[in-house]
This record gives structure tokens, C-alpha cells and sequence, in this order.
């Protein structure tokens, strides 16, 4: 499948450099809004909203991580970008992994979170993809965002539940049940030993969608990769904890 133009935006200085954010499954880019006072004084912060996601292009049919990939690196092309530092929380982790190792001459320093390089069983994502596609993405929303969030965090902020679920809801069903494909489909171990880009892998320590053990075995494959586990988080913790995760993600750009 050809790449596809999708939709974005830029933040912070045209000079400075390039950080690609990229999203979570049923996420638009509004994800990171969390991250955009820490880093966009520095950084010239690139986020997208993936094909099938919030404002992007839908096309029909299944999707491949290899699609993903090539989507994120037309976008670079399109804004002259040659090499950016790379984020990604959940399928937004796979593509970034994607890109590290079918794509090393792009990617500076590669930041993973919450996020596998195997997220099985296969016949989950074909049954999760099944509902959307019968009954809408509103049909998965509130036990995505229930994910997303530690209970204690979810109770203490329900405003911010609602909105997240709210925005699953939107995403596209065509859309969402053709990125389910692609993780469905998904095997990156084969590829972790290829990533050269200094690397770090952060995983919230209540993530019940890609727990702690996922983040651990990625960042054993890829070579000198480390780990850090985000207390009291659950698969959104660079929203939940967002404090702890800028920290992170500084501390790492700036190594």
C-alpha cells in the first residue's frame, strides 16, 4: 500500500531539532498535548495523526506496520526533515521500532513507550477489529480508556477519562479495525537486534495492555538499550504521569 499525506502538525523552533511523536491506537495527536510545554522550546515537535486516525486519510482494508512506517517517513520527506529523534507510545512504539530498523539513517535517538514487539493472541486484534467494524469504535472505547488509565487516576480525573474516550469513539472504525490488522499481524523481534539508535524503553509499572515484561524484553534485544518502569501508570503514561515522562524523554534527548 502507498504511503498516504497525512494530517499534522509542527510545534516549537524551525531550527531546532526534529522530534517525531507518534500515537497510540485510537489516539489522535492530541495524545501528546501533555508533552508540548517541555518540549517544544527545544524541539521542532512533529506530530501526526496516523492514517485511519483523527484527520488523516482512511483507506480501506488492512493495514501494515510497514505502512505505518512509510506514512511517517513521506511526512518527514514532506518537511525536509533527514534525521528526527523518534517517540512512540504503544502502536506508536511499533512504528517508531519499524522505522529504527528498516529506516537507521532517519532516526536519531529512539524513545519507546508502553509498548511490545509482539502483542498477541493475533485472533484478539481480528476479534477487536470484528466489533469495530459491526458496531462503530464507540463499541471499544470505554475498556480502551480504562487501559489507558490506572482506576485511582481515572477517578480522580474524569473529565480527562471522558475526553479520551471521547476520542477513541471518533477514531474512523475503517480505520481503526485496519491499524488492529496491523498489530495482528506484527512480529518486530527479528528486528530488535538491527536498531543502532541509542534507545530507551519506558514502561508504566500498571499497564495492563503492555506490562512492564514487554519493555523489559525490548530493551534486552535492542543493543544497549535501558528500561524504565513509570510508577503508577497504566498504558497512557506519558498522560497520566506526564512529569515523570518529560523527565524521560529530556534526559534521554540530551545524553
Amino acid at each position: 500500500m502507498s504511503a498516504v499525506a497525512v494530517h499534522h502538525r509542527v510545534d516549537g523552533p524551525a531550527e531546532a531539532p526534529a522530534l517525531l511523536m507518534i500515537n497510540s491506537l485510537g489516539a489522535d495527536l492530541s495524545m501528546w498535548e501533555p508533552q508540548l510545554p517541555a518540549l517544544t522550546g527545544r524541539f521542532r515537535v512533529i506530530r501526526y495523526d496516523a492514517r485511519g486516525h483523527g484527520r488523516s486519510p482512511v483507506p480501506p482494508g488492512r493495514y501494515a506496520l510497514a505502512d505505518l512506517g512509510r506514512d511517517a517517513l513521506a511526512l518527514l520527506d514532506r518537511l525536509g526533515v533527514g534525521r528526527a529523534h523518534v517517540c512512540g507510545l504503544s502502536l506508536g512504539g511499533m512504528t517508531a521500532m519499524w522505522l529504527a530498523a528498516h529506516a537507521p539513517e532517519r532516526v536519531d535517538r529512539l524513545l519507546l513507550f508502553c509498548t511490545s514487539a509482539l502483542l498477541g493472541p493475533p485472533s484478539g486484534w481480528a476479534e477487536r477489529a470484528a466489533t469495530v467494524r459491526a458496531a462503530g469504535t464507540g463499541a471499544v472505547a470505554g475498556a480502551v480508556v480504562d487501559r489507558w488509565l490506572t482506576p485511582a487516576y481515572a477517578a480522580a480525573h474524569p473529565a480527562e477519562r471522558d475526553r479520551l474516550r471521547e476520542m477513541i469513539a471518533a477514531t474512523p472504525a475503517p480505520g481503526y479495525a485496519g491499524a488492529c490488522a496491523a498489530i495482528e499481524e506484527m512480529d518486530l523481534r527479528p528486528d530488535l537486534p538491527r536498531i543502532v539508535a541509542p534507545t530507551l524503553v519506558v514502561a508504566g509499572a500498571d499497564d495492563p495492555a503492555t506490562p512492564p515484561e514487554h519493555g523489559a524484553a525490548i530493551a534486552a534485544a535492542v543493543p544497549g538499550a535501558r528500561l524504565e518502569v513509570v510508577p503508577a501508570a497504566a498504558h497512557l503514561a506519558s498522560w497520566e504521569q506526564a512529569g515523570a515522562a518529560n523527565r524521560l524523554i529530556l534526559e534521554a534527548l540530551d545524553g
